[in-house]
């Protein structure tokens, strides 16, 4: 995986977001209006310093829906939240 120019801090994470899917297991596509929501999973990019952080970079994540700051670095978006916003590994 791409490494980033950022490096969190203290108890934040940061997140590269996965995009839902916007085509069912049974192969329906979904439109553009069933799939406005902010996405709640993602990988794992960096974590901050702070020795008690839950997760690890690679560990992909279920986090609040409307938790951190939406970041863009050299044209790829990200996500730094706080570890208490984290709610489940998946995996």
């Amino acid at each position: 995986m791409k490494t980033t120019k950022i490096q969190p801090l203290g108890k934040n994470v940061l997140i590269k977001v996965q995009e839902q899917e916007k085509k069912t297991e049974n192969g329906i596509f979904l439109p553009d209006t069933a799939t406005e929501e902010k996405p709640q999973q993602g990988i794992v990019i960096a974590v901050g310093t702070d020795e008690n952080i839950s997760v690890k970079p690679q560990q992909k994540v279920i986090y609040n829906r409307y938790a951190g700051t939406d970041v863009v670095v050299d044209g790829e978006e990200y996500l730094i939240v706080k570890d208490g916003d984290i709610l489940a590994v998946i995996g």
